[in-house]
């Protein structure tokens, strides 16, 4: 290696035969550079259609199945739905009693479009978005960053207005498609090359191949912390190649169509869960590079269109949708909860892997310096009220958390549906937050200075 530690930046690439791999910031890189290290603060978004499990109280169901937590405060029990996040209880907080006032009486399928935006996008006719809570934050930090941001979902490209495929929009209000095919993400992010190289790259089992050399002098300079932490890196990036690689029959798998036989799909339960953790760990490796700051992913699409209808195949039914719609039939309810537990097992996998991975310079786990906003804009059947949201980490930001916010109350909406009205055609009993108020909150912690955002009246106490 001929590069001069003092003069490395901090996103610099280990090179072989053409090839380019990005590397993590290192504290060997700051010393040269007589630097203390400032631990960047992140965001990301994920996504989840078709609201969740709330079975009545009165309803067997309801200890084990409801979403929810039980209880309020910091005296809370998760149910089966959430208790994989027990681990990190202390880095998280529930939140219940927020929406988007402009979509309160709105089908809820028609609301993943204004969930970081809070526009009044509409059931039907002109339709006019706004910026996305992500785009916000990139037009701050996005300069600092190779990528401003990093858009991504199952189903990939934009959608359609009403039915869309992301949850980022630029300040026109403009769909910013995103990226579904993990292997395309991978190069993009991680590995840049020529032609020559690329074709290189494919005759090789890894992209690290073509860079031992380059790392094994690189790790020579390094302290003890760094080469642990180079080495780690390196085994996450193999790591993550093997799932791209298999993540690959999941892109060829044919989209859903009207009448056509669903079970004679190729599918295995590996398949959606091999899928969802490797786009989980693009984010993980996106972030630890410094490659952006800011990441959205919307696991599906609402209305159980496209592909990611498919991810309930991971915990053993046929279509995702569907488990929502099937709650009024025995086990109905456990079988939509058993798929939203395999949701939160994954977020859970992915914030707990923030959490062990230590900033450079002593400034913490990175969990503390990423905020992630996990939630749905619907609960209850189709409802646009109430919900569902999980805010974690950033406690370097001053986010305190082992709570649950209830702000719904002892009753909440909820139910089989059973036929005749359905709960979001209902009379609203109870106003909710506005979820923006939360947004100009997140914001104002991720170091934008703003006092509003979309249709707020002011930022959220006791976060």
């Amino acid at each position: 290696m001929n590069t001069p530690l003092a003069s490395v930046d901090r996103r610099h690439f280990l090179r072989g035969a053409g090839v380019a791999l990005a590397l993590p910031l290192l504290e060997s890189f700051a010393r040269a550079a007589s630097e203390q290290p400032a631990a960047p603060r992140r965001f990301a978004c994920f996504y989840m259609p078709d609201g969740v499990p709330m079975p009545l109280a009165e309803d067997p169901a309801h200890r084990d199945w409801s979403w929810f937590p039980h209880g309020s405060g910091k005296d809370f029990t998760f149910s089966k739905c959430l208790d994989p996040l027990e681990p990190l209880r202390s880095d998280l907080t529930v939140l219940s009693g927020f929406s988007h006032p402009s979509a309160r009486s709105i089908h809820g399928h028609s609301n993943a479009d204004q969930f970081l935006t809070g526009a009044a996008t509409g059931p039907a006719g002109d339709y006019r978005n706004s910026i996305s809570l992500d785009q916000e934050f990139a037009a701050h930090v996005g300069d600092q960053t190779r990528f401003s941001s990093l858009v991504m979902s199952t189903d990939g490209g934009a959608g359609t207005p009403r039915g869309a495929h992301t949850l980022s929009f630029n300040r026109s209000g403009r769909a910013i498609p995103a990226e579904h095919r993990p292997k395309r993400i991978f190069d993009m992010l991680f590995v840049k090359s020529d032609d020559q190289a690329a074709r290189r790259l494919a005759r090789s089992e890894s992209s690290l191949d073509a860079l031992r050399e380059d790392a094994r002098s690189l790790r020579k300079t390094l302290s003890a912390n760094d080469q642990k932490t180079l080495d780690e890196y390196l085994e996450s990036v193999r790591d993550t190649e093997i799932k791209v690689a298999k993540a690959k029959r999941w892109i060829n798998i044919p989209l859903p169509q009207v009448d056509v036989d669903h079970l004679q799909l190729d599918i295995t339960p590996e398949d959606p869960r091999v899928y969802l953790q490797t786009m989980f760990e693009l984010i993980y490796l996106a972030f630890k590079t410094d490659s952006t700051r800011v990441a959205t992913y919307q696991i599906g699409r609402e209305n159980g269109i496209g592909v990611s209808d498919y991810l309930a195949r991971a915990v053993g039914f046929n279509l995702t949708h569907q488990l929502s719609h099937n709650t009024k039939n025995p086990g109905g309810w456990k079988n939509f909860g058993l798929y939203c537990r395999f949701l939160s097992e994954e977020f859970g996998r992915f914030a707990s892997r923030l959490k062990a991975t230590p900033e450079p310079g002593g400034n913490g786990p990175m969990l503390d310096n990423t905020l992630l906003l996990f939630g749905s804009a619907s609960s209850a059947f189709h409802l646009s009220r109430n919900y569902p949201l999980i805010l974690a980490g950033g406690k370097n930001m001053g986010f305190q958390h082992g709570q649950y916010l209830n702000h719904s109350g002892d009753n909440p909406a909820g139910g089989a549906w059973n036929g005749g009205r359905e709960p979001w055609q209902q009379e609203i009993t109870r106003e909710d937050i506005p979820l923006a108020n939360l947004y100009v909150t997140m914001l104002q912690r991720l170091g934008v200075a703003t006092d509003q955002f979309a249709d707020s009246t002011g930022p959220l106490d006791g976060v």
